[in-house]
């Protein structure tokens, strides 16, 4: 645990956690995919004290017809926010099951540039067989695969992200040179199915690595900086969480609040006359917002952090800023984010070492 700070995320791809939540959005269907419906969010959110927002993503369109099946790009949205916002940690989506984890890493470098340091990086993984169609690749069926390019994906980009050590940018006008090449490293990775040799083609982020999120069953734990654990109560969830065995720990907890129109049963009853809420084995809140500070404080004993998936963005996200985040400022139980501070430096976390230089200087002293 990083101290009594919890940290608060918050999932705020499409209209929210439920399918058919577009029909109680505050917007019409054709603002979804708009710039300033993703910058109104991430301002609530930025305003409101969360440590984070995450974008959901995938090759293939979410939902089915009649819902709204389309989305932009989440590393592009991710982008996008980097230049509105100014303290919010940015984390888009990006499964490397299919994906070139060279370009991936690339992306996110430059998206943690554009942010001056407060991006992440969630790895889930395209389970769906039409993904694979999508980007000419064969079938990745097997769940051991899956995780398998996972683990090689985040393996590869964050060997990229240390092939340029800190300094290897030099822009020497007297001497004619921008790099120093004894500065740039080959990561020559060999796995099962690619080779990357490096390196990289944009210079290291301004956090050395960006945070990576993720399953701890999916990518093992030495790759992540964040382990997102699911359980359908809170004896689960504090079980998973002390079995991470990953720097930090969140929580996956979906909420539908009651608002001064409606309580929440009322609401999800409204929704599920179009869709069913699937529950996806995470912990789930229903009711008043009491109750929710209530549960965030058992859950600060057993996490650093809990990202929420809200039911509808539009009605439970000002009840979260209005009613929720104050209460636990309050109780000191958050804090967020400062000016200026990177999302490593808001969770507690170190810049790490380049591993070439921290070679490099092994190698001499050992001489």
């Amino acid at each position: 645990m990083s101290g009594p700070t919890l940290h608060l995320a918050v999932e705020i791809d499409g209209d929210g956690a439920h399918p058919a939540a577009w029909r109680r959005a505050a917007h019409s269907p054709d603002q979804l995919l708009t710039p300033r419906r993703v910058a109104q969010i991430a301002a609530v959110a930025e305003n409101a004290g969360f440590t984070l927002v995450t974008l959901d993503d995938g090759v293939l369109p979410p939902g089915v017809s009649p819902d709204p099946v389309g989305r932009i790009g989440a590393v592009e949205r991710a982008a996008f926010l980097a230049a509105s916002t100014s303290t919010i940690g940015i984390a888009p989506v990006v499964p490397v099951t299919y994906a070139e984890p060279f370009h991936v890493s690339s992306q996110l470098a430059s998206l943690d540039h554009i942010s001056a340091g407060r991006a992440g990086w969630v790895v889930r993984e395209e389970e769906r067989p039409e993904a694979a169609r999508a980007w000419g690749r064969p079938v990745v069926a097997d769940a051991d695969a899956r995780a398998r390019e996972s683990r090689d994906g985040v393996e590869v980009a964050r060997a990229l992200w240390d092939s340029w050590e800190d300094d290897a940018v030099i822009r020497s006008v007297a001497t004619s040179r921008y790099l120093d090449r004894e500065r740039l490293h080959y990561i020559d990775f060999t796995g099962e199915t690619y080779a990357v040799k490096g390196p990289a083609i944009v210079p290291r982020p301004p956090q050395g690595q960006l945070v990576v999120l993720g399953r701890p069953d999916r990518v093992p734990a030495a790759q992540l900086d964040v382990a997102l654990v699911e359980g359908l109560d809170l004896t689960a969830v504090a079980t998973a969480a002390a079995a991470a065995g990953t720097p930090r720990v969140f929580a996956e907890l979906e909420v539908a609040l009651d608002t001064p129109d409606a309580t929440a049963t009322e609401r999800i009853t409204d929704l599920e006359r179009h869709a069913p809420w699937t529950d996806r084995g995470r912990l789930r809140h229903t009711g008043p917002p009491d109750q929710l500070i209530a549960l965030l404080g058992e859950l600060s004993r057993h996490v650093d952090g809990v990202r929420l998936h809200p039911l509808v963005l539009d009605e439970d996200l000002p009840v979260l800023s209005r009613l929720v985040l104050p209460a636990l400022s309050e109780r000191r139980l958050v804090a967020r984010p400062l000016p200026g501070t990177s999302l490593r430096s808001t969770l507690g976390l170190e810049r790490p070492a380049n591993r070439f230089a921290t070679a490099a200087v092994q190698e001499e002293e050992a001489r």
